[in-house]
C-alpha cells in the first residue's frame, strides 16, 4: 500500500533525500520519518518554499509534473509589479533555458493585494530601506528551470521570494514551514489519483 504526504518545504532544503557532493545541505529527510522508498513529485529549488508533493508511489510521478495540472506560485518582488508586466507574464516572455531562447506559454498571472502570511523565511529577505516589494500570483502547467523566477526577472521585477501554493486542486492552506501531513491520495483536476 503506497503513502502519500503534502508538505510545505522551508528554505534552504532540497527536494531530495540524498545528495551525493561533500557540501553539507539540508535534505527533506530531516523534515519528518518518511517511509522507505519515499520520493519528491517535482522539485522546488533551494531557494523556493511552498507545497511539495511526496509519494511511496513511483508512477505518480509522471502524472503530477504533466501539463494537465496547474502549479500556482506567490512570487514576492522587487519593486512595485506594474499591470504591464502581468499582462506580459500572461501572453509568455522569454527566457534563457539550456543556453537557448524558450517563450513561456500563456499563464494565469495577477497582482495579490493582501501580503500573505507564509510567516518569516529561514533567511531575511533584504528590508524595505532598499525599496518597495509586492506579490504576484503566477500560475503554470509546465515546469521549466527557474522559470518563474526567469519569468519575473525578464519582465523587471526579480524574484525574492518564491513560495508554491496550489498543485492541481491541492492546496498550501495553513501549513507552516517544515510541516508534512499525510494524505489519502492527491486530489487533482477533481480527480482522486
Amino acid at each position: 500500500m503506497h503513502r502519500h504526504f503534502i508538505l510545505f518545504k522551508p528554505y534552504g532544503y532540497l527536494s531530495q533525500f540524498i545528495y551525493e557532493l561533500k557540501r553539507k545541505k539540508k535534505l527533506l529527510g530531516e523534515l519528518h520519518d518518511f517511509p522507505e522508498g519515499t520520493m519528491a513529485i517535482g522539485r522546488l529549488d533551494e531557494d523556493s518554499e511552498g507545497l511539495l508533493f511526496l509519494t511511496t508511489d513511483g508512477n505518480m510521478s509522471e502524472l503530477v509534473r504533466s501539463k494537465k495540472v496547474e502549479k500556482e506560485y506567490y512570487v514576492q518582488v522587487d519593486g512595485v509589479i506594474t499591470p504591464e508586466a502581468i499582462q506580459q507574464l500572461q501572453n509568455g516572455v522569454e527566457i534563457g533555458l539550456h543556453g537557448g531562447k524558450y517563450k513561456t506559454k500563456h499563464c494565469k498571472a495577477f497582482l495579490v493585494t493582501e501580503i500573505p502570511d507564509f510567516g518569516a523565511r529561514a533567511k531575511k529577505i533584504r528590508d524595505e530601506r532598499h525599496g518597495p516589494t509586492s506579490w504576484a500570483s503566477i500560475t503554470v502547467r509546465e515546469g521549466k528551470f527557474r522559470q518563474v523566477r526567469k519569468m519575473t526577472a525578464a519582465v523587471g521585477f526579480p524574484t525574492l521570494r518564491l513560495v508554491r501554493v496550489r498543485i492541481g486542486n491541492v492546496y498550501l492552506q495553513n501549513l507552516k514551514a517544515g510541516e508534512v501531513r499525510e494524505v489519502s491520495d492527491f486530489q487533482l483536476e477533481n480527480e482522486s489519483i
